[in-house]
């Protein structure tokens, strides 16, 4: 007997697919970025070892490769890397907020923020301030390194950067603002990734996976808030 397939199911199950697809893709590129930010992280603590060791450290990055890459090679391969990764996260989260509301597009009035965590709810908002803040990073510390004590740019001392911006107050709260986003960020994020991935299928691997976002989110945040900080009360300093 003849059988039919209807074009309506077979046009869903596509979209299923390609869902499934743009999931991936973003957890995949939020774990490297998760990647990258302990790494920049790390070496951001670097600060706590004084001038030239911080110094070192940031020259050691430009010589790493060296000699089967050219200098400051293995640099721009991250960068090209996280640049390609960005824009792949990005507009997944595009591309699956719009299929979200064009399967709902009437809004939940009463129970539309009920069972949601903070971190949830400021996802989009979230990133367009951090993608917000990574380009003003990038012109602060790598770019045109743009010293906002004095307006200078390209300073070629990247310990000296470090502490006349954080000695500069409204450079540290914009500091701190952006790591409250990154906080949310990466524990909504980490627990988005853990679910899409296929690690969250019974009830205590849940838990397991938001105790997870917790600890990511506070101990990148909180890590890089340490230096900031530690500057404007003068732990950290010239």
């Amino acid at each position: 007997m003849a059988t039919t397939t209807r074009p309506e199911l077979v046009k869903g199950s596509r979209a299923a697919r390609s869902t499934i697809a743009l999931k991936l893709l973003m957890a995949l590129s939020g774990l490297l970025f998760i990647g990258f930010v302990v790494g920049h992280m790390y070496g951001n603590l670097k600060a706590f070892a004084g001038e030239e060791a911080f110094n070192e450290y940031a020259h050691h990055l430009r010589e790493l490769g060296e000699p089967m890459l050219p200098y400051e090679g293995f640099l721009w391969i991250v960068r090209v890397g996280l640049l390609a990764a960005i824009i792949v996260h990005i507009a997944c989260a595009v591309a699956l907020s719009i299929r979200a509301h064009h399967a709902r597009p009437v809004k939940y009035v009463a129970k539309k923020n009920r069972g949601s965590s903070i971190s949830s709810r400021t996802m989009r908002w979230g990133g367009v301030t951090l993608l917000l803040f990574i380009v003003w990073h990038l012109l602060n510390f790598t770019i045109v390194k743009i010293n906002p004590s004095n307006g200078s740019t390209g300073d070629d001392n990247p310990y000296q950067l470090v502490v006349d911006t954080f000695d500069t107050p409204w450079m540290t709260v914009i500091y701190l603002l952006a790591m409250v986003a990154l906080g949310l960020h990466l524990h909504h994020g980490t627990f988005s990734s853990l679910q899409t991935l296929g690690f969250t299928n019974t009830a205590s691997s849940r838990a397991r996976a938001r105790a997870a976002g917790w600890i990511v989110a506070i101990v990148i945040a909180g890590g890089f808030t340490l230096v900031p900080l530690s500057v404007l009360v003068g732990i950290i300093e010239k």
